[in-house]
């Protein structure tokens, strides 16, 4: 249930906040005052996309804010434990609109992504604005609400699951079949590919140490000079650098016996003419490793550029080429067992498929049986409305497969899609003697808000969402039939929390609280108020609706009876 409602710096709200409790909550006011911007906001906060066009002129940022109770066995509930937020505290949503576009959203104090919004707040309240009749025109929404009537939503989205679960399959199954019809082609050039890269004899990292050889050979000159000179520096040539240590040590020694504590130093210059000696050691090795062999160069040449030439076939490195054998083999596998996993997967699809029909014709079984008692119900429910005498009807309908159908996608030869195999039409014959025709092609606009009202009225019963608001329900009705309509909104808000927004005192009088939404102009700027409305200011609200701002004393009189006889 909706608690508090706080809005600033949004569209022509200033700075606004809304108290609600359970019952109807009736908003009035003139046109253009703000009353679906109010709307809107709660829309934002149940997760609508937000732009920066709608921060208030001049403000850097606008603030929405709305405290939500949540019943602790309510769906909302679950979703919001699922996303580690404890229901007992309540929900409250905050969302940021900032005029630089980086928004914000806060949940519980947390910041919190549109996704995490959206999941939470999908059983939180229904919002029937008032373009929602043109909603009720596309038949798509017909077979939603049939199910959501019969408590089959359960079953339809079962369905739903096993259609999506074995559309991979049937992909996978295809290329399968795909796959053995072109299955000697693909062993043919696997097989060769297989042994192009055994004979290759690759050896991880291989290309490195070839690099590593080439650049050496290439060089060999180069490197035996150095080697030798260094040789020469160190040991062999006249005032070698051993030979120069040998001198130090000794006049250390003799340096040493007169003070002790030269005795380290001494040994030091020791170790340092062994490690000279091995360093010597080790250069001659390498000296005489030292290749300048130009067959051997070539030869390194020849198989870098073969390197290559498999790295730009099968992969960017060794490592890729070994990969992509290990990949060659396993599909050579494959392959070998392809019929046995050809069949395999016919089967998996078969039981699949045949749970999929088995749910599906079950599902169209009990659409049957909930269109006849819903059709019943719209039927009551509009004549209670002021439409005695129309009759109502749910068209259940399917496609026919066709030969070019995947079989895997029909049931009971009719196709199958995720939600089952039917399309539910809503047809209606407002008037006596008139055809039953589809509701998009013969319901007037104020027929079709009785039409959602009467829809609305009988899901409540079993709608899971506590608030359910409702945005100039009024629209193209008035006189006898806005006080019917207002009280069946009064009826439902014995199941739910109904904020209802009209221009009809007709309606407006059966509401447990009533706010007048004002706009005021102050120093050139445009800004939206509301008041909370006592019994008297009810009166004069009422009175505003029936008869303009010149009020008249039949005008009170009238709003007065209106008031008293709700």
């Amino acid at each position: 249930m909706l608690q508090e409602l706080s809005i600033k710096n949004f569209a022509i709200i200033d700075d606004l906040r809304i108290s609600f409790s359970e019952g109807l909550t009736v908003l009035s006011g003139e046109t253009g005052a703000g009353k679906s911007i109010i709307l809107q906001a709660v829309n934002l906060l149940l997760g609508s996309r937000a732009g920066m066009a709608m921060v208030r002129s001049g403000a850097e940022a606008a603030e929405l804010e709305a405290l939500f109770f949540v019943s602790p066995e309510s769906r909302t509930a679950a979703v919001m434990s699922s996303h580690g937020y404890n229901p007992t505290e309540g929900l409250l949503i905050r969302r940021i609109i900032s005029a630089a576009e980086r928004h914000r959203i806060y949940i519980n104090g947390r910041l919190a992504t549109i996704q995490v919004l959206a999941a939470i707040t999908e059983s939180l309240a229904s919002i029937s604005g008032q373009h929602a009749h043109q909603g009720l025109l596309k038949e798509d929404l017909h077979l939603l609400i049939l199910d959501q009537f019969g408590g089959l939503v359960t079953l339809r989205n079962e369905v739903n699951a096993g259609y999506h679960a074995m559309a991979p399959l049937i992909q996978n199954f295809q290329r399968l079949q795909k796959d053995a019809l072109h299955q000697q082609e693909r062993i043919d050039l696997l097989t060769f590919q297989k042994k192009e890269i055994l004979d290759a004899s690759i050896q991880a990292g291989e290309d490195i140490e070839l690099e590593q050889d080439r650049n050496r050979l290439k060089h060999a000159g180069m490197l035996y000079e150095a080697v030798q000179s260094s040789i020469e520096s160190l040991y062999v040539g006249s005032g070698a650098v051993t030979e120069r240590l040998s001198t130090i040590r000794k006049t250390m020694d003799k340096a040493a016996q007169i003070d002790p504590g030269l005795a380290s130093f001494s040994a030091s210059l020791e170790e340092a003419g062994y490690r000279i000696e091995d360093i010597v050691e080790g250069l001659s090795a390498y000296l005489h490793a030292i290749e300048t062999d130009e067959g051997r160069l070539e030869a390194v040449e020849t198989r870098i550029d073969f390197l290559h030439k498999l790295k730009r076939k099968y992969g960017g490195s060794p490592d890729a080429i070994l990969t992509r054998l290990t990949e060659i083999e396993k599909e050579l596998f494959d392959i070998e067992h392809l019929s046995d996993t050809l069949e395999e997967t016919q089967k998996t699809l078969s039981r699949q498929h045949a749970r999929l029909c088995q749910i599906s014709i079950a599902l169209s079984a009990q659409r049957i049986l909930s269109a006849e008692a819903l059709a019943q119900r719209v039927e009551t429910e509009l004549g209670a409305l002021k439409m005695p005498h129309t009759r109502f009807q749910i068209a259940l309908r399917n496609t026919p497969a066709s030969n070019g159908d995947n079989p895997y996608w029909i049931c009971d030869g009719k196709v199958l899609s995720e939600y089952g195999l039917d399309r539910a039409v809503f047809l209606i014959a407002p008037n006596p003697g008139e055809a039953l025709k589809p509701l998009s092609q013969i319901a007037s606009g104020g027929e079709l808000s009785r039409v959602v009202l009467a829809l609305k009225a009988i899901l409540s019963h079993n709608d899971a969402v506590e608030t359910v608001i409702f945005d100039e329900v009024d629209s193209g009705i008035g006189g006898g039939v806005a006080e019917v309509v207002g009280k069946k909104l009064r009826d439902i808000s014995g199941h739910h929390q109904v904020i209802c927004i009209t221009h009809l005192p007709q309606i407006a009088r059966f509401g447990n609280h009533h706010f007048r939404i004002i706009k005021h102009v102050h120093d050139g700027r445009t800004s939206t108020t509301i008041q909370a409305l006592n019994p008297e200011e009810r009166i004069h609200e009422l009175a505003r609706m029936l008869g303009g701002e010149t009020l008249t004393p039949a005008a009170w009189e009238h709003a007065r009876e209106l008031l008293e006889s709700s």
